[in-house]
């Protein structure tokens, strides 16, 4: 009996991409899809990393698989062979998420112009270039009743204005919630929803440097309205509801993540 979980939320048989998937919200992300029984292809630039990665998944009491393909998604060729690697395994693709991304702080009167080539082509041009590889299986995946989603992530920090002197993530994490709108406003016509989440104060390599020390985490969940840091499940949870037909009625969305921050505080 299928329950209404299932039904609005389950990814039982699905096939997922996601990027940067080996560790911090990508690893999140990708957990939370394995769980409720998805095939997760995750790729990283690192391929030991993104190995490992998928070992320790698969070694999870859970119903869905992990295969790691590496890949760097800075520019076409990583794409392109991402892409065909996926091929090889599968000719369905019901959900992509594009997580891949970089950071780079420095003060204002230091910050280097390749700091800003470099986050570009990560954190926006690489997402877009692999929903564009990615865009002819999506379009055959995709069903009436079940469209095939595109799932960017983003941060608060496209949105409101960040404290740390991180001038290039802030603005490539604000372009993609842009591309976001203006991708879903092209692909809901081709049954293929493009929405975003915008997470807060996550355990990831961005956030080692403030979350590092149990002084830096009370620190950063002091300022947090909700009082704590984000745990796996609050963002496996808006994965799997963006992916879900629960939400077949969002287009462009972003679904901001943070315990408040940006709304509330």
């Amino acid at each position: 009996m299928t329950t209404i979980m299932d039904r609005l939320f389950g990814a039982h048989g699905k096939h997922v991409v996601v990027t940067g998937g080996s560790r911090g919200i990508g690893r999140m992300i990708a957990t939370g899809f394995i769980e409720a029984g998805a095939t997760v292809y995750i790729s990283a630039r690192k391929a030991e990393a993104c190995d490992a990665a998928a070992e320790e998944m698969n070694a999870l009491d859970a119903p869905g698989t992990c295969v790691s393909i590496p890949a760097d998604l800075s520019g076409q060729a990583g794409v392109d062979s991402l892409v065909a690697a996926v091929a090889e395994r599968t000719d369905s693709l019901h959900v992509l998420v594009n997580n891949a991304g970089a950071t780079w702080g420095a003060p204002l009167d230091e910050y280097p112009e390749d700091a800003f080539d470099k986050l570009f082509n990560i954190n926006v041009k690489g997402a877009f270039l692999l929903t564009q590889a990615f865009l002819p299986t999506l379009r055959a995946t995709a069903t009436e009743d079940d469209p095939a989603r595109v799932i960017n992530v983003g941060s608060i920090d496209g949105i409101r204005t960040p404290a740390m002197e991180t001038y290039a993530y802030s603005t490539t994490k604000a372009g993609i919630l842009a591309l976001t709108r203006h991708l879903a406003k092209n692909l809901v016509r081709d049954g293929v929803l493009v929405n975003a989440i915008a997470p807060g104060p996550f355990e990831s390599k961005m956030m080692a440097f403030a979350l590092g020390t149990e002084e830096g985490r009370d620190m950063v969940a002091a300022g947090v309205p909700a009082r704590r840091i984000g745990q796996p499940d609050d963002m496996a949870a808006a994965a799997l509801f963006l992916a879900g037909k629960g939400s077949t009625y969002l287009v462009g969305e972003t679904i901001v993540v943070d315990g408040g921050i940006a709304n509330v505080s």
